[in-house]
This record gives C-alpha cells, sequence and structure tokens, in this order.
C-alpha cells in the first residue's frame, strides 16, 4: 500500500535526518496526509512530548494523535463533544492495539543513554498507520 512506504519513507526521514521525537513526527506526517499546515508553535509544543521528555508517561505517539485529532476535528468544524469523544474513542482502540499508552511500556528499554537511536521507529510507522486509518474511518465530514 502506498501509504505505507510513505509513511516509513517519513518516519525514516524525519527520525535520522531530522532527530524529531515520535510525537512530532506523529503530528507532521498526519498533517501531511490530510494537507493541514502546522503553526511552529503547535510543532514546538511537542518538543518533551516523547514520554513526558523520556520519563515514560504518555507515549508521545498517543499525545501527537490526540493532538491532531483536536486539530483536525476543528479544521473541519466538529463539535468540541465530538472531538473529545473521538479521542477518548481514539485511546480506547490504540489501547486495545498495543496493550498500553505508556511510553514505558511501549519502549521497555526506555531512555538510556546506552540505548541505540529511534528504538520505536517501526511502532512509530504502525502507529501512525493506525491514526490515519482510524481518522478515516471515524471522521464524517
Amino acid at each position: 500500500m502506498i501509504i505505507e512506504a510513505y509513511i516509513r519513507e517519513k518516519v525514516h526521514s524525519y527520525y535520522w535526518e531530522e532527530d524529531i521525537n515520535c510525537a512530532t513526527v506523529m503530528l507532521k506526517i498526519l498533517s501531511e496526509l490530510h494537507d493541514l499546515n502546522l503553526d511552529q508553535r503547535v510543532v514546538n509544543s511537542a518538543i518533551g512530548m516523547h514520554g513526558a521528555g523520556g520519563f515514560g508517561a504518555q507515549c508521545g505517539l498517543v499525545e501527537g494523535s490526540l493532538m491532531f485529532i483536536g486539530i483536525f476535528g476543528k479544521e473541519n468544524k466538529l463539535e468540541t463533544e465530538k472531538i473529545v469523544d473521538l479521542c477518548y474513542c481514539f485511546a480506547k482502540e490504540f489501547e486495545q492495539k498495543f496493550s498500553s499508552l505508556l511510553c514505558k511500556q511501549l519502549r521497555p528499554q526506555g531512555f538510556k543513554s546506552d540505548n541505540p537511536p529511534h528504538l520505536c521507529e517501526g511502532l512509530t510507522n504502525q502507529a501512525i498507520k493506525f491514526t490515519a486509518e482510524y481518522l478515516e474511518n471515524n471522521v464524517k465530514y
């Protein structure tokens, strides 16, 4: 499928050439897939969202997705209640698919200095595809 190849290529480029985190990668690729421009302040807000700066809290892939659902929902004139419901259902489905919303469980090696970089590249590819499909299947406009 062409979208999977696009996602893989973009994830790899963002991680290895630009060295940006998972939340930012999620926001950028979803915005590209939906032809939405992200304000630089939105991108900046995701700087520490990779498990709360490596703390292991909520995964940046989840946080980036939830941020994008809000942006995408408002761009498509969805009611706030609908966006909140989409976020709730997304989190529930993400947890069912990936077994957790927590970085420390999704990235069990944590953020140790001896870890190889970008351990979550494969998970990121899966999560972006999952989020793109979730939006396609659940946002009717």
